[in-house]
């Protein structure tokens, strides 16, 4: 499968099944959209028809252009088949019941009281709670126990707020420490915290023991106290920025990302994005809001099509910053060509329910942080382990051919079949398509790639 479009001035021509991405002049991309409509001869004729003020465009030069395009097909780097499909059911099935990754919500309740949360303040529809170091010690054995071979197993603190409940956090770092080298294990920790309660103990700590830290500014301040509000309703912009550049600092300006949120109100979310990066902040990360379609929050078909309009402006914002020696990243634009997700994680996905999942702050398991609170999607607990194994069944199934609906997707092989959760609060199935997230997917694959080939040319 290919798929071409055309940004910010190149002509870009994606092998979906291969990989391979080739930036061609404006001729070579027009042949490439004939190859199957039309024979050689009535391609050349079209070309010398449609160019026939070029000179540089003769028949010669036509004919050798349909021969570069003959041997990119024989090097299996253009129209190359599909050979991935039958293995993608057995991919999951091999590396058995391996878990990787747990997301511990030790902290159920929050200090804020933010519209948009889908996690409801931090509640998940429920009681409010604390993991107790008990419980968290247990899913750190049951993370190990179950973690075969593997020596690398990644841990995220999250909420709710995670440092409302700072000490069971510290104490389950130390737990980890102590016992990791006997276990022949790797503990890599990350903390996600709207920041409210960071100070310089926390700065010290995360620094030492946090390989990652997500912080929550949602960009400008009139836009981030919008909705980021405490319980008396106040913004909370002006009481954490000051907070997160002492911790960014601290850090050296590695290790982290600022997470925000965009929502109906923001649609031009770059100005928020440009506004983070004027703050000194380079790692930077911009989520849709994910709410009920009738939500005040929510984005609009039109909001849409503003917002895919905005990835192409930060897109070529970002090479502009490139050039001028103060480059930005945003997580969405990551994007390594050469060495990137293996044919494993292009067809399986996250893992959601099968090698990453979510504890509660009592040890239920959930396939992922936002299915808690959905019983119907509780796998088990800590104790026993897995009990669901028929919905297991359903998240090991779910990959990049899972969906009817994706067969003829050009972008399937990157986004692996999608968020199982986004299908699931959209549509009602794990195996549906979250359209919407879909088109801004796609566009957002579009501008890091169209960055990865300018890039080329810096």
């Amino acid at each position: 499968m290919v798929h071409q479009y055309q940004l910010n001035g190149y002509n870009i021509v994606l092998d979906s099944c291969s990989g391979s991405i080739h930036s061609v002049d404006e001729v070579a991309y027009d042949i490439i959209a004939l190859w199957f409509e039309k024979p050689p001869e009535e391609i050349v004729a079209a070309m010398l028809e449609k160019y026939r003020d070029r000179e540089d465009v003769t028949r010669e030069e036509l004919l050798a252009c349909i021969e570069d395009i003959r041997e990119l097909i024989g090097a299996g780097q253009l129209f190359s088949p599909d050979t991935f499909r039958e293995m993608a059911g057995t991919f999951k099935e091999r590396s058995g019941d391996v878990v990787k990754a747990l997301c511990l919500h030790v902290a159920h309740t929050c200090n804020l009281n933010c519209a948009y949360c889908f996690a409801s303040q931090g509640k998940y529809q429920g009681e409010r709670a604390l993991m107790s170091f008990e419980v968290g010690k247990q899913a750190l054995d049951f993370l190990m126990d179950h973690s075969g071979s593997r020596t690398n197993l990644e841990v995220d603190f999250f909420g709710g707020e995670p440092l409302m409940n700072w000490d069971v956090v510290k104490r389950l770092v130390a737990y980890a420490r102590s016992v990791e080298k006997e276990r022949g294990k790797n503990f890599r920790f990350t903390l996600t915290t709207n920041g409210v309660l960071i100070d310089p103990e926390v700065i010290d700590f995360c620094n030492r023991e946090m390989s990652n830290v997500v912080l929550s500014l949602d960009g400008r301040k009139e836009i981030h106290d919008r909705y980021r509000v405490d319980y008396q309703g106040r913004g909370s912009y002006d009481l954490i920025v000051p907070k997160f550049k002492e911790l960014v600092d601290a850090r050296g300006d590695v290790g982290y990302y600022m997470r925000g949120t965009f929502t109906h109100q923001n649609p031009d979310f770059t100005k928020d994005v440009f506004h983070m990066a004027d703050l000194g902040f380079t790692q930077l990360s911009m989520e849709p809001v994910v709410s009920a379609p009738d939500d005040p929050a929510a984005l609009t078909p039109k909001d849409i099509e503003v917002v895919k309009a905005e990835y192409e402006l930060l897109a070529t914002d970002m090479l502009r910053r490139q050039k001028e020696g103060k480059p930005i990243t945003f997580y969405h634009y990551m994007l390594d060509l050469t060495d990137g997700p293996c044919v494993y994680k292009r067809i399986s996905g996250c893992g959601s329910g099968t090698e990453y999942m979510a504890v509660t702050p009592w040890g239920d398991l959930y396939p992922c942080h936002q299915f808690v609170g959905e019983e119907q999607f509780k796998l088990g607990d800590i104790w026993q382990g897995v009990t669901n194994e028929a919905l297991r069944g359903e998240f090991r199934a779910c990959n990049a051919y899972a969906r009817p609906e994706c067969d003829d997707c050009w972008a399937r092989f990157y986004c692996s079949g999608g968020c199982a959760a986004n299908a699931y609060h959209a549509t009602g199935t794990i195996r549906g398509v979250y359209e919407a997230g879909c088109e801004l997917f796609k566009k957002r694959i579009e501008c890091a790639i169209m960055m990865k080939v300018a890039e080329e040319e810096l």
